[in-house]
């Protein structure tokens, strides 16, 4: 990075120095006017990055208006803590008992000391308020396909007893591959066929039964949505592009959208995700290859003077992550960053932690730092300090982010109990080519970072191939180059086939449910 001096007075320019709740002022009076604030963290086994996103979101919910929260995590069970948080349901147990109920891997990622006493405020808050002003917490990830199938089976049984041969038209036809989502998407690769039909008649049949307003419905339709993206997850997954990872990161984003029409026009989210899906994927090297991820998503949605995305960074520590999937948790040390990275000249600018406000939203103009594009680190669960050059994501950190939160020296994450050796061996189930390598089941899946080669002619072949997955067609509907929203368009699905049932029982595209069979 070139003219060291002008990039530390820019930096420096930018922060004020992290000693508490009142460092995030500057980011809190920007949030009042914002619907949306995702807040990032650099890995997910770092004890400052969750204990400073809790106090972060403290703030943002007495003083900002923050209504909900949004996690990178499963619908069902953040829906069982949701309940808990809000009073309406689950015994008087306190946040550590509530998330021992996690079991899946990795289930240090939710069932850690860190978020555990910040459920408990949450709670504690909530009880004070009446009902319809207490703060709610959601899951938006996809991964949840035979929970989210037996949930809604749940419902019809109990509300719509009918519906229920539909329902179990879909069960059985996964029941073969005994809810294991690689094996269904590795086998149906192999042959013509696969459940997506069955899935997406169900999404349709629970759409129609759950019009009446109410909490129980919308978990209902949700929970029948998120089996429908699932199914077609998985099967992207298996293949040798990376459309899984855009279908993933529209569905998170359509649910935040679901989410904020629901919960009605005073509607205000905090999003807690990793760096790689909150920072505008625009702004790396993920655009080259063909990604999007939801802080790009939310920007274009809402306009990115209606959304906040905060980062976060570190120099160096450690970390709780496995050194390979399903595997036990280790505390791991984070070394040094690397020469010339975002995290070095952070490291030079600062003695010690820091809040940066870029206060210019996705533009950087000529700043030295916030328009310089360098190496920005990611960890995810799966983590081997010996290889970081495939941990660093070429970022324009003022294009990238609104602010950023930065941490000189870290500990690891706490989890509340140690992981189990799995009964069947997890798989990594993209090439180890490919920049973010979805995970393999288990609960709140991470992504792997974009390498710092990620433009190279290996990638762009297959990035070429990649576009996107018909969910992703069928979802933003020939989308302008500008925008993830639905345009109208000759070339959407034909009416009837799963894409335009799909499309049309969630909601996504206006004009084609007039008859979604």
């Amino acid at each position: 990075m070139s003219g060291t001096s002008d990039i530390l007075s820019d930096v420096r320019r930018l922060a004020v120095p992290l000693t508490g709740a009142g460092s995030f002022d500057a980011i809190v009076e920007r949030a009042r006017s914002r619907r949306i604030i995702a807040i990032g963290e650099a890995s997910h086994g770092t004890h400052e990055f969750y204990t400073l996103r809790a106090l972060l979101t403290r703030r943002l919910i007495e003083e900002a208006g923050v209504t909900w929260i949004g996690v990178e995590g499963d619908w069902p069970d953040c829906w069982r803590i949701d309940r808990w948080v809000r009073g309406l349901a689950g015994p008087a147990m306190d946040a550590r008992e509530v998330l021992a109920g996690f079991s899946r891997w990795p289930t240090w990622m939710w069932a850690n000391a860190e978020v555990a006493d910040f459920l408990d405020w949450l709670r504690a808050h909530n009880l004070g308020r009446p009902e319809s002003e207490r703060v709610g917490f959601y899951g938006l990830d996809v991964y949840s396909l035979w929970d989210s199938l037996a949930r809604t089976i749940s419902w019809l049984a109990e509300r719509q007893p009918d519906a229920l041969p539909v329902a179990m038209k879909a069960w059985r036809c996964f029941a073969p591959f005994d809810e294991d989502p690689q094996r269904y998407a590795w086998e149906t690769r192999l042959v013509p066929l696969s459940c997506e039909d069955d899935v997406v008649d169900l999404l349709v049949e629970v759409r129609r039964r759950a019009a009446a307003d109410g909490d129980d419905a919308f978990d209902a339709l949700q929970n029948a949505i998120v089996a429908a993206d699932a199914e077609q997850y998985y099967r992207a997954m298996v293949r040798t592009d990376r459309g899984s990872w855009n279908i993933r990161d529209i569905h998170m984003v359509d649910t935040a959208d679901r989410l904020t029409e629901h919960l009605g026009p005073r509607a205000k989210a905090a999003i807690w995700a990793h760096n790689t899906h909150v920072g505008d994927a625009r702004a790396t090297s993920m655009r080259h290859a063909g990604l999007l991820n939801v802080g790009q998503l939310l920007r274009e949605r809402y306009g990115a003077d209606h959304v906040l995305l905060v980062g976060m960074a570190s120099y160096a520590g450690e970390v709780t992550a496995a050194q390979e999937w399903g595997a036990v948790e280790e505390r791991m040390p984070v070394p040094a960053a690397r020469p010339g990275s975002h995290e070095d000249v952070l490291h030079h600018a600062f003695d010690g932690a820091a809040v940066l406000d870029f206060g210019g939203g996705t533009g950087a103009g000529e700043a030295p730092w916030l328009s310089a594009r360098a190496g920005h680190r990611a960890i995810g669960v799966v983590y081997d300090p010996a290889r970081e050059e495939g941990n660093y994501v070429p970022t324009v950190m003022g294009r990238r982010y609104d602010a950023l939160i930065w941490v000189e020296q870290t500990r690891a994450l706490r989890p509340l109990h140690h992981e189990t050796a799995p009964e069947e061996n997890e798989f990594e189930t993209a090439p180890t080519e490919t920049a973010f390598a979805p995970a393999p089941r288990g609960y709140c899946r991470r992504s792997q970072p974009l390498e710092a080669d990620a433009t190279g002619a290996d990638v762009r072949e297959q990035s070429a191939r990649a576009d996107p997955h018909p969910a992703i067609r069928a979802r933003s509907a020939r989308v302008d180059p500008g925008s993830s929203r639905a345009a109208p368009s000759a070339h959407r699905p034909r009416r009837g086939s799963s894409r335009a049932r799909r499309a049309c029982a969630a909601g996504s595209i206006a004009g084609t449910c007039a008859d979604p069979g």
